[in-house]
C-alpha cells in the first residue's frame, strides 16, 4: 500500500529553485511587458529572455511535458502538476519554461501525430520557443460544439481546400502556423467527421477579419481572431493524423492540459490568498488590524479551504491519469477540476478585493485581472455547464436504480431486517 503526500527531495529542490526563479526574475517580465507574452520577441526582450530560458534548461525544467527525444524531461502528470503550480504565479513563466498554451498542446499533438517532415518544419522551432502557433477550432455560430461546425476541407487532386470561418483563434496574428479543424466527411458520425490540418500562416486565403480583445486589454492588443478561410489550399501532407481523426487528436492536447491549467490556477489563487493575508495584517481600521475582524477572518478561512481542497483534487486527478494512462477513465475528475478552476479563482480573488477595499478594484492591484481570467476559464475548452453535465453523467454510471418502490436507504425495512438478523425475530 502506498499513501504519501510528500515530494521526492530531489524534485522538491527543483521546485524550490523554480519558485525562487519565478518570483525574483520571471515575474519582472510581467511588470515590464504584461501584454507581450505571445508576441515575437524584440531584440531587447530576447537579450533578457534567452538567458532565462538557458537557466531553465540547465536545471532540467524546460518543456517537461515532452519526452527526452524532444528535448523535455518526460515528467508524469504529478510532477507536471506541481511544477505548473509554481508557473501559475507569473504570466510569463510558462513561456520561459517552454510550456505556454496553446503552443504546448500544439507541440504535443504534432509530436504524437505529425510526420517526420511536419515535426522538422513546425515542432522544432516551436519547442525552441522561437515561434508561436494557433489552434483554430471554434466557430462563430457554433462556439465549441463540433456538431455544429461548418468549416469544410474538400479534397481536390493532391490538395485540400479549406473554406469557412473560425472564431477565437487565439494568437493567430502572431502565429507562424495554424492547426485548423475542418469537416472532411459530413456524412460520417460526429467522432469521424472532422480532420486536423497544419496550415502555414502565410497561406493565401487566410483573412483575419478582426482581433477581438478581452475586457481591459489595451486598444489594438486583441489576440483572439475571427478568421475567414477562403479557398485556402494546402497539400495532402498537411493532414495532421488520420483523416477523420480530429477528435482523437484534440483529446491528446486537452486532457493533461486541463490538469496543468488547474494547477496554475492553484498557484494564482494562492497568490491572491497571500496578498489577502498580508493586507489583513497591514491595514488598520477602528483601532485594530483587519485580521482581527471576524468578517476578514472568514474570508481568509474560506479561501484557504477552497484552495487546499482544489489543490488536492487536482493532484489526485493527476495521480489517476498517471496510474491508468487512460484519460477516459479519469474523465469525471478532469471535468470536475475544469468546473472548479474558474470558481476557486473567482471566489478567492473577489474576497481579496473586499479585504483591499477600493484599492482592490484599481489597476494598481491584480485582482480584477484574476476575476476576468476566472470568467475566461469558465468558457475556455468548453463552458462550465458542459463539464458539469459530464461529471453528472459519469457519476451516475456508478449507481443503479433501487429495487421496488422505496429507496434502498428507507429505514423501516432496514430496521426490520436488522431486527431479524440480530434478534432473531
Amino acid at each position: 500500500m502506498a499513501w504519501d503526500f510528500s515530494t521526492d527531495p530531489d524534485y522538491q529542490a527543483k521546485l524550490d529553485w523554480a519558485a525562487e526563479f519565478v518570483d525574483t526574475k520571471v515575474s519582472q517580465l510581467d511588470l515590464l511587458w504584461p501584454h507581450d507574452v505571445y508576441k515575437p520577441m524584440t531584440p531587447e526582450q530576447r537579450a533578457i529572455i534567452d538567458p532565462m530560458k538557458k537557466e531553465v534548461r540547465q536545471q532540467g525544467l524546460w518543456a517537461c511535458h515532452l519526452g527526452p527525444e524532444l528535448g523535455g524531461e518526460g515528467y508524469g502528470q504529478i510532477k507536471l502538476a506541481l511544477l505548473n503550480e509554481v508557473l501559475g504565479r507569473s504570466h510569463w513563466a510558462p513561456r520561459i519554461f517552454g510550456t505556454q498554451a496553446p503552443d504546448t498542446g500544439n507541440a504535443e499533438i504534432i509530436a504524437h501525430y505529425g510526420t517526420s517532415a511536419q515535426r522538422a518544419r513546425y515542432l522544432d522551432p516551436l519547442l525552441e520557443g522561437d515561434i508561436v502557433s494557433c489552434f483554430s477550432m471554434t466557430e462563430p455560430q457554433a462556439g465549441a460544439d463540433p456538431g455544429e461546425f461548418t468549416t469544410r476541407a474538400v479534397r481536390d487532386g493532391d490538395d485540400w481546400v479549406i473554406n469557412g470561418a473560425k472564431f477565437f483563434s487565439s494568437n493567430a496574428r502572431w502565429a507562424e502556423f495554424l492547426i485548423v479543424m475542418a469537416v472532411t466527411n459530413p456524412e460520417a458520425n460526429l467522432r469521424h467527421r472532422m480532420s486536423m490540418f497544419l496550415v502555414p500562416a502565410d497561406t493565401p486565403g487566410i483573412d483575419i477579419v478582426r482581433n477581438v480583445a478581452l475586457f481591459g486589454d489595451p486598444e489594438g492588443e486583441g489576440s483572439h481572431a475571427l478568421i475567414e478561410y477562403r479557398d485556402v489550399r494546402v497539400p495532402a501532407d498537411a493532414l495532421l493524423g488520420d483523416e477523420g481523426d480530429a477528435f482523437g487528436v484534440a483529446q491528446t492536447r486537452l486532457g493533461g492540459g486541463r490538469v496543468h491549467h488547474a494547477m496554475r490556477t492553484v498557484g494564482l489563487a494562492q497568490q491572491a490568498l497571500d496578498m489577502m493575508g498580508e493586507r489583513a495584517l497591514s491595514r488598520r481600521t477602528r483601532g485594530r488590524v483587519l485580521g482581527d475582524m471576524q468578517a476578514v477572518q472568514m474570508h481568509l478561512a474560506e479561501s484557504y479551504l477552497q484552495v487546499q481542497q482544489f489543490r488536492l483534487l487536482v493532484l489526485n486527478t493527476a495521480w489517476k491519469i498517471e496510474r491508468y494512462n487512460d484519460y477516459q477513465k479519469v474523465r469525471k475528475d478532469i471535468a470536475a477540476i475544469k468546473v472548479l478552476t474558474p470558481k476557486v479563482l473567482h471566489d478567492v480573488a473577489q474576497r481579496a478585493v473586499q479585504v483591499h477595499g477600493a484599492l482592490g478594484v484599481t489597476d494598481e492591484m491584480p485582482f480584477m485581472g484574476m476575476i476576468l481570467t476566472a470568467q475566461s476559464l469558465a468558457l475556455a475548452d468548453g463552458p462550465t455547464e458542459v463539464h458539469q453535465v459530464t461529471v453528472a453523467k459519469q457519476l451516475l454510471r456508478g449507481y443503479r436504480a433501487a429495487e421496488g418502490d422505496w429507496p434502498s436507504a428507507h429505514l423501516p425495512p432496514r430496521r426490520e431486517a436488522a431486527r431479524a438478523a440480530l434478534l432473531g425475530g
